[in-house]
């Protein structure tokens, strides 16, 4: 082995310092024992610094060369591209690369960028608003004017919001409304759909439509979306099919058949374009299990109004005028107002649950809340210009939603394992942590959509995953104790071979924790 010069100069001066420092007795006992003994104790300080560095050196050679072996002989990969970045959680030493530098498409872990600017700008604490207002006056029960439900981006509006809403403006007195009930979806623009999304994607909730006011069917907060629940009848006979929430906003129609005990499942579920008109068809295996199916509904705006219509009826307030939407006038008052869960809440489903829906609002409120309007383009604007601070350039990146649903959306690995490693000197670093899902822990709301993944692996990561792309960034636990943090990106997979490419994260991720 060739020795450095400066590293033994330095070695030695090491050893002045702890002979006149630290050291006295032990180099004295030394000398006293032999002098050859204390010329190897030297030897060996001043090449100590040396000794470490060639076993890191090993060990990152031995890392590249299994990396490199396994993903040059993975028949999946040929004609595939990857990229793997991997570097140590404390020093930010980049500790093996792989088309590292090379754009690809994130999907899902595009939310690593979504959360942590969102929780930047807006902050931890940050709640959405929904309100009702009236540019009338209260005489006795009647409501002589109109009231406004006022949306300003909440994604967690349940039905039983609306519920509330009702009730507490009966709790006023009020029993009749002479006017119109006006939904107000003016907070954001009218854009509804991200740039480059699939058309096919827009019927399901994964590609709902993005409104300032809209509503979800459960704690999941898909918003602008209803749960359609099919269950087998008597053999031969339609299925039972349910609408959660229950709604007349959406119209079921079912073509579908009970199959025989043991067959097959084919069950599709479909929305008609620009329609709220939902088609179940194929088959179900009679006594077999319910099948669910997350649709999104056309015009959510008007979907969180059919709601609220039908929660004042329940409470028996009745409505004279029509039901619209419609901006409020500067001049209405404020007669209640409702707050959504924080931030810090919000990105338990958001990351663990990738919920697209949320990453969106999130885009448009940053713009809202730094430029004035609620659009794509301002708050994408916001995150570009939030982003270097986490040490990503984006002059190296195409940013086009907050959910990573679109296929235009680029960025390197290196980029997101420098986000993850800045992201750990941030105040908010451990809800943003906690958030991200956690390999193998099977309660939904911890392990998210890695809980029947990586059993026995000290990971949390984002998952991702659109047509032909899986994608795995995180932090992990190597079988030494080591912190590492790697991103690996998959693209131009063949059709439906994404569960096959998570496989594949997963044994690359396997590689990775036997490292040190």
């Amino acid at each position: 082995m060739e020795i450095n010069v400066p590293m033994v100069r330095m070695g030695t001066l090491f050893v002045d310092i702890l002979k006149k420092v630290l050291c006295k007795e032990v180099c004295s006992i030394f000398k006293r024992i032999h002098p050859c003994f204390f010329l190897l104790f030297i030897l060996f300080t001043a090449l100590f610094p040396q000794l470490i560095e060639a076993n890191q050196t090993e060990e990152r050679d031995l890392l590249k060369d299994q990396l490199d072996t396994f993903i040059n002989s993975e028949s999946l990969l040929q004609g595939a591209l990857i990229g793997v970045s991997i570097r140590d959680a404390g020093t930010n030493e980049r500790l093996y690369e792989h088309f590292a530098n090379t754009r690809l498409h994130p999907a899902s872990n595009m939310k690593l960028l979504t959360a942590a600017a969102a929780l930047e700008v807006l902050g931890e604490g940050y709640s959405f608003k929904t309100e009702i207002h009236t540019d009338g006056k209260q005489k006795g029960n009647t409501l002589q004017g109109n009231l406004y439900l006022v949306g300003k981006g909440d994604p967690t509006l349940l039905p039983e919001d609306f519920d509330t809403f009702a009730e507490k403006l009966k709790m006023l007195g009020i029993t009749t409304i002479e006017g119109n009930v006006i939904g107000d979806d003016s907070w954001y623009d009218d854009v509804r759909l991200s740039t480059d999304m699939i058309w096919s994607d827009e019927q399901y909730h994964y590609g709902s439509q993005v409104s300032a006011l809209t509503a979800s069917a459960d704690y999941d907060y898909d918003s602008g979306s209803v749960i359609i629940e099919i269950e087998p009848g008597a053999e031969g006979q339609p299925p039972n099919v349910y609408i959660r929430p229950e709604t007349d906003y959406v119209t079921v129609i079912n073509e579908a058949v009970t199959g025989s005990n043991g067959g097959e499942e084919e069950i599709t579920v479909t929305r008609r374009h620009a329609e709220n008109t939902i088609m179940v068809e194929g088959t179900i295996p009679a006594g077999s299990e319910q099948v669910e199916e997350r649709m999104s509904v056309w015009d959510p705006t008007g979907y969180a109004l059919a709601l609220f219509r039908q929660a004042l009826g329940r409470n028996g307030i009745t409505i004279g005028g029509d039901i619209y939407a419609e901006a409020a006038p500067k001049d209405t008052e404020i007669l209640l107002e409702h707050s959504s869960t924080p931030l810090e809440k919000l990105l338990i489903p958001f990351m663990k649950l990738s919920n697209n829906g949320i990453g969106e609002v999130l885009v448009k409120e940053m713009g809202k809340q730094v430029y004035g309007e609620g659009s794509w383009e301002k708050g994408l604007d916001v995150m570009e210009e939030v982003l270097p601070k986490f040490d990503m350039d984006t002059d190296t990146m195409s940013l086009k939603d907050g959910s990573g649903i679109s296929h235009n959306n680029l960025i390197p690995a290196n980029e997101i394992s420098n986000l993850l490693y800045a992201a750990q000197n941030e105040e908010w670093f451990s809800i943003f942590l906690n958030s991200l899902p956690h390999a193998g822990k099977q309660e939904r709301m911890i392990g998210g959509t890695l809980h029947e993944r990586m059993h026995g692996l000290n990971v949390q990561a984002k998952t991702g995953t659109i047509n032909g792309v899986t994608t795995l960034s995180g932090y992990l636990e190597t079988s030494k104790g080591k912190k590492l943090i790697f991103s690996i990106m998959i693209n131009n997979l063949l059709d439906d071979l994404e569960d096959e490419g998570k496989e594949l994260e997963d044994r690359i991720v396997e590689i990775i924790t036997n490292y040190g």
